[in-house]
């Protein structure tokens, strides 16, 4: 199997507001411990590869630069140093609504995300009915998406990603929604999208979901990576990790 994702010694910085506060300016001169929350950069040396085929998690506390991570795999924004190569489509579903209009009705959102994915108006005609089929929202189809659940949102969003070609998928949180059914009908598919040479990123706080659709991952801490490698042993490192 070839590496479809490959990031070569990334860093991005904050973009921060240099004018300072008259508190700031009182207690400049004093120095204060770094945390997750003040350090300059948002990501620094980071560097791993996915293949065609696999899975990789990436774990790490609250603000350590995992959403960071997965924003510059996509290409919306860019590392100030390293580089990040991607092979093939990438679609992603990375916030619960992103791209969705709330007084558009959940068919006509299959056709806008559709687009904004890259599918023909054909491939969506064609996709329509499995969308709304995998979704489980049929009874709501046609209401307007400001009346749906954030769950019934990433139900939709999940589905038409999944009918999109495409051969990197990037997740961020949002595989824990719907019951226990749907849930596994989800990592079902992801399974399936990996044996057909798909790779898969997913950021999750879930360990057990992690476990069973990841062969690797990575722990973030502060922006750096602290352990890559096996699945199993980067939960383990996260779970006895003091930070």
């Amino acid at each position: 199997m070839t590496n479809i994702i490959e990031c070569h010694n990334v860093w991005k910085q904050y973009r921060k507001n240099n004018v300072l506060g008259i508190k700031e300016f009182i207690l400049r001169g004093r120095r204060k411990p770094p945390n997750r929350f003040d350090r300059d950069w948002a990501l620094r040396e980071i560097s791993f590869s996915v293949r065609s085929g696999e899975a990789l998690g990436i774990i790490g506390p609250n603000d350590t630069g995992k959403s960071t991570l997965l924003t510059l795999l996509l290409g919306t924004i860019f590392p100030e140093r390293g580089e990040i190569i991607t092979k093939g489509k990438i679609a992603s579903l990375m916030e619960i609504g992103a791209g969705f209009h709330g007084e558009l009705t959940g068919r006509q959102n299959i056709l806008l995300h559709g687009v904004i994915l890259g599918m023909s108006r054909e491939e969506i005609k064609k996709s329509t009915a499995k969308i709304i089929e995998f979704s489980e929202i049929q009874s709501a189809i046609d209401e307007p998406l400001r009346t749906y659940s954030s769950g019934m949102i990433a139900r939709l969003g999940f589905s038409i990603i999944i009918h999109a070609t495409s051969d990197i998928l990037l997740i961020d949180e949002v595989l824990a929604v719907g019951d226990e059914k749907f849930q596994k009908k989800c990592i079902n598919y992801l399974n399936h999208f990996k044996q057909n040479g798909g790779a898969i990123v997913v950021v999750s706080h879930d360990m057990n979901e992690l476990a069973s659709l990841c062969q690797s991952g990575i722990c973030l801490n502060m922006g750096k990576i602290v352990h890559y490698g096996q699945i199993d042993k980067v939960i383990d490192h996260y779970e006895n990790m003091d930070y």
